[in-house]
């Protein structure tokens, strides 16, 4: 499976658009080769690089498989909760320094029917055993 976004490669710098600094609307992605059995997809935004632990900025789960997200969706899948306990995408804005965004979307050969606002350990620990491939974008940002 492959995650790309048109708004960045790999590695690259997330255009200001897409972060709090800018409009904060969640960048266009694009999937390929879902793996056969996929029943629903799981997208996770997470800052490894935040002191005292990872950060989450998007949270949402029980999506319907598709090639596409697009730019600035208002809902996507079931949400979950971000690290602000805010359902929905807010977008890179570090204190300092230049930070590593992950985006990661995960295949799941399940539906997990968590209830709205799930947070990442409930949403890893429901989709364990089910997850038939994952793809990681990661982008930079930084002031």
């Amino acid at each position: 499976m492959r995650l790309t976004s048109p708004s960045f490669a790999y590695g690259r710098r997330i255009p200001v658009r897409h972060t709090g600094d800018g409009d904060d609307r969640s960048p266009p992605l694009r999937l390929r080769d879902l793996p056969e059995g996929t029943i629903t997809l799981v997208l996770i935004v997470e800052d490894p690089d935040v002191p005292g632990g990872t950060w989450n900025h998007w949270v949402a789960y029980d999506i319907e498989p598709t090639d596409e997200i697009p730019a600035g969706v208002e809902r996507l899948g079931t949400p979950g909760h971000n690290s602000w306990r805010r359902a929905g995408y807010t977008g890179p804005r570090p204190p300092t320094g230049i930070h590593r965004y992950l985006f990661r979307v995960y295949a799941v050969g399940t539906t997990l029917g968590l209830p709205e606002g799930a947070d990442t350990r409930t949403l890893l620990a429901a989709m364990k055993g089910n997850v038939l491939a994952e793809a990681v974008l990661m982008g930079r940002y930084g002031r």
